[in-house]
């Protein structure tokens, strides 16, 4: 990977990990109710699970998504369907315990790491993705395991940037409302993006 397609994989990374999807959707969700800082566990497992992807991609084994069809299906409507729990506890939960779910200490952060990597790991088609895009940047005929290290540590930079800028732009939404009334809003909208976010990935192709 030369200079210069390394930089172009960090931007068309970057602009991926910001097109709207289940894992947008619960950054702006969490985000919203919760602050920036309660959203780099859930970053870290989506970006973790991309990169997961991402080898995979690399060393052309695109075939285990397809070998392995049944058992991703079974694992996106179950991460859709934690989704739509997850928006509907937030939909009702009181002002004073607007958060997705109980967070307490290391227990929380390792929950929200497990949310965000099932969010990522649910959708097979990233590894598909990955392969129709790296040829663009990358001869993977002669690609070195260096190689695919300076690939993930990229991707993972873009990623994990692109997720946090979404989740701080919506945190802001979160600072500005200080009303009862207004936080009650902004619990039902985080809720219904939550819950939007499971509908998307239990229902497209």
């Amino acid at each position: 990977m030369t200079l210069e397609s390394g930089i172009t994989f960090f931007l068309a990374i970057f602009i991926f990990s910001i097109t709207p999807g289940p894992g947008v959707f619960a950054i702006l969700a969490r985000s919203m109710t919760k602050g920036v800082r309660a959203c780099v566990a859930l970053s870290l497992g989506m970006v973790l699970s991309d990169i997961i992807y991402l080898v995979m991609a690399c060393y052309g084994l695109a075939a285990i998504a397809s070998t392995w069809e049944t058992a991703f299906l079974v694992i996106r409507y179950a991460g859709a369907a934690y989704l739509m729990y997850l928006g509907w506890k937030m939909w009702f939960s009181p002002v004073a315990d607007s958060s997705l779910e109980s967070e307490g200490g290391s227990k929380g952060e390792i929950a929200s790491f497990i949310q965000g990597f099932m969010i990522s790991a649910s959708n097979p088609k990233v590894i598909l993705f990955y392969v129709a895009f790296l040829p663009t940047f990358m001869d993977l005929t002669v690609l070195s395991g260096a190689d695919i290290v300076l690939a993930s540590f990229l991707a993972f930079i873009a990623l994990f940037l692109g997720l946090t800028i979404i989740s701080i732009g919506a945190s802001q939404a979160r600072r500005l409302m200080k009303s009862e009334r207004s936080m009650k809003s902004l619990n039902k909208t985080a809720g219904g993006i939550m819950a939007s976010a499971g509908a998307f990935l239990a229902l497209k192709s």
